[in-house]
Order: structure tokens, then C-alpha cells, then sequence
């Protein structure tokens, strides 16, 4: 039976929902597009917000919380495979 390796999955999970959290507060910052998603991204992920500062908080939260999801996903499938 195949088990996944959890950290790696964690990692994979954290640095993806880190870059997609980094591009939508990017985008918002410089087009305006988006910036709905980056205010409420700020009530989740403390300090999150449409400025440099602001995106390097939200992403560093966003990697700890994409981390922590895929790690017990990938955990998960381990125990119920």
C-alpha cells in the first residue's frame, strides 16, 4: 500500500497556498483586483493586507497554515489506507 510522506506534503501544500496568497495580495496592491479576498485574508491571517509588509505576513501565515493542513491530510490518509 502506498503511504505518502507527510512532511513532503506538508511542504508541497504550504509553499503552494503561500504563492497563491502571495500572487492575490500582489495583484490586489498593484491592479485593485482582488482586494475583498485580501481584507478577509486579514481576519484570518494576522497583519495580512494589500502592502509589502502585509504580504510577507499573510504569505508567512498562509505556509504555516497550508502546512499544518496538508501535513494531517496526508496523515489522515496514511492511517485510514
Amino acid at each position: 500500500m502506498t503511504h505518502l510522506n507527510s512532511t513532503a506534503f506538508g511542504l508541497a501544500f504550504g509553499l503552494l497556498w503561500a504563492l497563491g496568497v502571495a500572487f492575490l495580495s500582489i495583484t490586489a496592491m498593484y491592479f485593485g483586483y482582488g482586494t475583498e479576498w485580501v481584507d478577509l485574508m486579514g481576519t484570518v491571517y494576522l497583519g495580512a493586507a494589500g502592502t509589502w509588509q502585509g504580504v510577507l505576513l499573510g504569505t508567512v501565515w498562509a505556509f504555516a497554515d497550508g502546512f499544518i493542513g496538508g501535513y494531517l491530510l496526508a496523515w489522515l490518509y496514511n492511517r485510514f489506507s
